[in-house]
């Protein structure tokens, strides 16, 4: 969903993922940086993220939409992983009477359900569950459908008639497509998700542009601090080898300045270290304009080749 914020939480993870298995040294770690500062940036200087802008605020805000609002409902979130969660925060502020959480990992359930206030339950209690709530959301991992036809049938007469809303929003989907057609059952997937999604979409497509002024020019910034530290390493070597002939001459001329004053010795090195700093300002500044370019190539080459620099 565009301006969604869970891509965002996801880059982030593989940062960390990437650091903590020793796979992301400083130019990936700066890039990684960069990206989610760029991405908080965006967030806070446009309008691409307001309103519903994750499929697990827009699978809660689709049910309330449908049921006319969640106060006082029974909901049944099936999956605990990071959509699961997004669900599970969504609900907070809707009211509603209970939530229950299912997971394949008991662990999981128990701590999600823990964090929003609501109740785990194994995944063999999904039948009784199901006869209980109004709502399913479900968002497992799972390559096979977890709620078949012939799993609900027997809950039906259980449920006196009530209507089950199931919000799928699985890939691929929990929810066996046969389950739809079931008297009383309303099954919603991620093509419903999109539809509903749609109506705050124009407002967000119009901020497109602006994130991408945002983005182009914080990617310049970028490349212009990667390219200036591709040449800080002959700056650098060029800055002390001139410090260094600096001193070796003031050194060698040390027996005829010994009748110096302190204040006059401090004017000479103050002299000497202008003139070099003035000598080495502009090939400086043309060696940071032209880094990246085969120009600036040839110009580093040439100082090293000049200066004898190992950097």
């Amino acid at each position: 969903m565009l301006g969604e914020s869970e891509v965002l939480g996801q880059v982030r993870a593989a940062w960390e993922a990437a650091r903590a298995d020793g796979a992301a040294g400083a130019v990936l770690s700066g890039l990684f940086r960069h990206a989610v500062e760029v991405g908080k940036r965006v967030r806070s200087e446009t309008a691409i993220a307001r309103g519903t802008t994750s499929v697990s605020q827009a699978a809660v805000a689709l049910a309330a939409d449908r049921l006319g609002g969640l106060k006082g409902r029974r909901i049944l979130i099936l999956g605990a992983g990071d959509m699961g969660e997004g669900m599970a925060v969504a609900l907070a502020g809707a009211g509603v009477a209970d939530v229950l959480v299912a997971n394949r990992t008991p662990t999981r359930a128990e701590t999600l359900a823990e964090r929003v206030g609501g109740r785990p339950i194994e995944v063999d209690e999904l039948p009784a569950a199901l006869a209980e709530v109004d709502v399913l959301l479900t968002s497992t991992g799972s390559t096979e459908p977890l709620l078949t036809v012939d799993d609900l049938m027997p809950v039906l007469p259980r449920r006196a008639g009530r209507p089950l809303l199931i919000v799928d929003v699985a890939v691929p989907r929990d929810v066996e497509p046969g389950v739809r057609w079931l008297d009383g059952v309303t099954v919603l997937d991620l093509d419903d998700l999109r539809a509903f999604a749609r109506a705050g979409l124009d407002e967000r497509r119009r901020e497109v542009s602006k994130v991408r002024a945002i983005i182009d020019e914080e990617v310049a910034e970028f490349l212009g601090d990667a390219l200036a530290r591709q040449v800080a390493p002959t700056i650098s070597a060029l800055h002390d080898r001139a410090d260094a002939i600096r001193e070796a001459e003031l050194e060698r001329f040390r027996a005829r300045l010994e009748g110096l004053s302190p204040r006059q010795r401090e004017a000479v090195e103050a002299l000497s270290r202008g003139i070099v700093a003035k000598l080495l300002h502009e090939p400086t500044v043309r060696l940071k304009d032209t880094a990246g370019t085969p120009r600036g190539d040839r110009l580093a080459e040439g100082l090293r080749l000049l200066f004898d620099l190992t950097e």
